[in-house]
């Protein structure tokens, strides 16, 4: 029996595993995709960036027209917003799930976000889609959910802010307050992904609502502003290690007395925490998915650099010299072991959600953004110079990966769930020594340890 597609991608091992969990109609839009991603996309990637104009301004203006082609020919395929399972979205899902589209992701991540954006398929879109779909009124629904699973717009998720520490959401300090039938919205936020698009027409604006709450975590409210909103400013791009990632950017920005309708409040006041957290389970793993596809890239492009004859120094492939070899080794092995976490927290978000998930997403979150880094980085040493340059993926590959070691701060979460085992260790170490001398004691032995 032939082989799945997408196993020359990922690997023969880890798709055995999975296989079984895969749908017909899984099988097919996984094999259309991992065809869609060699024909169309990784085709398209240099000529992406070529049409970003230099411009430092008409290069924030931009719709880049070729990935405005590649949606048209992904949604024809089927090929479209793939993320979102009908399991938990009827309504509006495909027939996929979590498990499936983690492979799906893994693969995009190969084309980078150009990839992600041809299928519908890019943060912070997907995130704000699921909050849309999961928590949004109909008329929310109908008027911001609608067009951004056509892909007719796109969206921005304004939570981090510039003075605060913003690893603890709880120290947000924009303040969204009700003055009649009207939300006022005071705020400095920052790093907010995609607000530079000129297709973005909505932010979803995370803010303290109930600041004298005793629960902290009941504070926070997310209300939707349109981005054209008066009183929405955008202050400046800011830069990854020199990159803006124009056009959708990430940038700085005042909310001054913005104003907006009662209806555009999220869910209820008070319920901003529950919604980040429903909203970025799924989300992590997508991320996860798709750094293990950039890792599996960069591995594939170091190995192609230290077997080029014409890259041989001293008489001799670069491969051949000092460590290299085991570094393609130990990249393997960590890319392997890292994809098995994710899938196992994309199988439990399948059978629990995502918070049912928290500690398989945790531990993934935690292990893959550095494993990625760190594969990139090896793949950087292999090139030399040219690693770092413009003239190769890696170095922004490398940009985009590093940001996602501060995205989200997990391993106090991971550590803090482990303690909470400490008294059933202790029940159990108690019970078993009660057996252990039960046995020596008939034994008539005396232990030595």
């Amino acid at each position: 029996m032939a082989s799945h597609p997408a196993v020359e991608l990922t690997s023969e091992a880890s798709w055995n595993l999975i296989e079984d969990k895969f749908t017909p109609y899984g099988k097919e839009t996984l094999a259309k995709l991992v065809h869609f991603l060699q024909d169309e996309i990784l085709p398209s990637v240099k000529l992406a960036h070529a049409q970003v104009p230099k411009d430092p301004v008409q290069r924030w203006k931009t719709i880049i027209p070729v990935i405005e082609e590649l949606k048209v020919k992904a949604r024809k395929l089927g090929l479209w917003n793939l993320f979102l399972s009908k399991t938990h979205y009827p309504e509006h899902g495909v027939p996929l799930t979590n498990i499936e589209y983690a492979v799906m992701a893994e693969i995009l991540g190969r084309g980078g976000h150009l990839a992600s954006e041809a299928v519908n398929c890019s943060a912070p879109d997907t995130g704000n889609m699921e909050v849309f779909a999961r928590y949004g009124s109909p008329e929310q629904q109908k008027k911001w959910l609608v067009p951004l699973l056509n892909g007719e717009i796109r969206s921005a998720f304004a939570m981090t802010e510039r003075f605060v520490s913003s690893s603890d959401a709880r120290n947000i300090k924009t303040s969204i307050k009700r003055e009649g039938d009207e939300i006022v919205i005071n705020g400095h936020k920052w790093w907010i992904s995609g607000a530079g698009d000129p297709r973005t027409k909505v932010h979803l604006v995370m803010g303290k609502s109930d600041p004298d709450n005793v629960n902290g975590y009941l504070q926070q409210s997310v209300v939707i502003v349109p981005a054209d909103a008066p009183g929405v400013k955008i202050i400046r791009p800011m830069e990854v290690f020199g990159y803006d990632d124009a056009p959708e950017g990430h940038c700085e920005i005042i909310y001054k007395n913005v104003r907006v309708p009662l209806s555009n409040m999220v869910l209820g006041w008070g319920r901003g925490f529950e919604i980040i957290q429903g909203r970025l389970g799924p989300g992590r793993i997508h991320h996860c998915m798709r750094s293990i596809g950039a890792a599996s890239q960069a591995l594939d492009l170091m190995i192609q650099r230290v077997t080029d004859p014409t890259r041989k120094t001293f008489g001799k492939f670069l491969y051949q010299h000092g460590t290299v070899v085991a570094e393609i080794a130990r990249s393997r092995a960590e890319i392997e072991s890292a994809r098995l976490l994710v899938l196992s927290a994309a199988l439990q978000i399948d059978k629990q959600r995502a918070k049912g998930a928290l500690k398989e997403i945790g531990i993934a979150k935690l292990v893959v953004p550095q494993m990625a880094c760190g594969v990139v980085d090896r793949a950087m040493q292999a090139y030399g110079a040219e690693g770092l340059s413009q003239d190769q993926q890696l170095a922004s590959m490398y940009a985009n990966l590093r940001t996602l070691r501060l995205a989200d701060v997990h391993i106090q979460q991971v550590g803090q769930r482990e303690l909470k085992r400490a008294p059933g260790l202790h029940k159990r170490a108690a019970e078993l020594k009660k057996k252990e001398l039960a046995v020596l004691s008939k034994a008539g032995i005396k232990a030595h340890l």
